[in-house]
């Protein structure tokens, strides 16, 4: 079952990953916030490029499932404020156009941190 939602994670991080390069980038902007200093297209292109990383990672990189499970948790912690920042402008995208819709959006980070920690049994051990 946590190999089934570890492939499942990476192919949706490549996918997201791919979108911030392609078709939904425009979306994307919506969750960089303005105090961000700096450039909204370089934060959009370097996130996607990153979650292609994760999600390539947590396909390929068995070996040290734990440690990719501790940096993508990481990495949903990180981009967790720009979730934020589109729920405080009241920005619409991905279809989430209303404050109740971006709301309960917020609610799913944490489960995002969760399964990345479960499902590369990061839970159970450290990276030391």
């Amino acid at each position: 079952m946590r190999t089934l939602a570890r492939v499942l994670l990476g192919v949706f991080l490549s996918f997201a990953g791919l979108a911030h390069l392609s078709f939904a980038r425009a979306s994307f902007y919506a969750q960089v916030p303005h105090w961000l200093p700096l450039d909204a297209d370089f934060v959009v292109i370097a996130s996607g490029v990153v979650e292609i990383v994760l999600g390539v990672s947590l396909l390929a990189l068995t070996r040290w499932r734990a440690a990719v499970g501790w940096v993508v948790a990481i990495f949903f912690v990180l981009v967790f404020p720009g979730n934020i920042a589109q729920f405080i402008s009241h920005r619409d995208a991905f279809g989430l156009d209303s404050d109740l819709a971006r709301g309960i959006r917020l609610l799913f980070q944490p489960l995002l941190v969760i399964w990345a920690l479960w499902c590369t049994g990061a839970w159970f051990k450290s990276i030391a």
